[in-house]
């Protein structure tokens, strides 16, 4: 059996961008509008596509750490979310092997109303764990986390901080084959931005493939096995660290 576990090929994601003018009166839009229904005047809207990934082609083997880096706009976050199926893509196609767990957006998953405990189970249930799972493993998510005085609380009163500890606290305690990252190192303190490079170390050593996206250079060097350089969406460079492609990308 290969061990390629993430085969990406010929992806490509466009949107539509709708460029209309936008009326100053309310009364204006309203008459334009009801002329737009009877026909009497043009329709001034222009629509412009728009490709925030262009012909992306990659695979990533079991085990790997694979990270994205780019300017924003790149197309890395896209990518991101067409692995965690949230987005579909325009063309092209992605096979996955094993269960995929996602952190993306801080509090991607959560419901605001609904208290730290709460989270955690629909969170859970979002990434295809039973109920019984969750619970067993309840009490190593919350010691994770660093939120368990906080764990009765609606998560709305969360900072951003505490959202992604519990969220990773989640994702990192669901036993998935494939983890998606999306600058989680980027918020919280140093001592948690450590424990997560600690655990996803240990994951990758028990065999489970990392994408990530992240600015942190020094935390790419400690735990990617390999670099994807996006450029306004397209595949500029995808190399072993080794090769000096950061280099490249930090003269670019």
């Amino acid at each position: 059996m290969s061990d390629v576990v993430i085969d990406i090929s010929g992806v490509g994601k466009r949107y539509a961008l709708t460029h209309q003018h936008r009326p100053d009166s309310l009364k204006v839009w309203l008459r334009d509008m009801v002329k737009r229904r009877l026909k009497l005047g043009t329709n001034t809207a222009t629509d412009e596509d728009f490709w925030a990934l262009k012909d992306v082609s990659l695979e990533v083997k079991q085990g790997d750490c694979l990270a994205l880096i780019g300017k924003n706009g790149s197309g890395k976050s896209t990518l991101l979310k067409i692995l965690s199926r949230i987005i579909p893509p325009t063309r092209g196609q992605i096979r996955l092997r094993g269960r995929v767990a996602s952190l993306l957006e801080v509090g991607t998953g959560f419901h605001p109303e609904l208290t730290g405990r709460e989270n955690v189970f629909l969170n859970g249930a979002m990434l295809g764990c039973s109920e019984k799972l969750i619970r067993q493993r309840f009490d190593a998510i919350v010691d994770f986390s660093g939120v368990e005085r906080f764990l009765d609380t609606p998560v709305k009163h969360y900072s951003s901080g505490m959202y992604v500890r519990l969220a990773y606290a989640v994702a990192a305690h669901v036993n998935a084959e494939i983890l998606v990252i999306d600058e989680v190192l980027a918020v919280g303190d140093a001592q948690f931005q450590e424990k997560c490079l600690n655990h996803i170390g240990s994951s990758l050593d028990s065999g489970t493939t990392v994408i990530m996206v992240s600015h942190n250079i020094p935390a790419i060097y400690a735990i990617a096995s390999d670099v994807a350089w996006l450029q306004d969406g397209q595949l500029i460079d995808y190399s072993p660290i080794g090769s000096g492609i950061l280099e490249h990308f930090k003269q670019a």
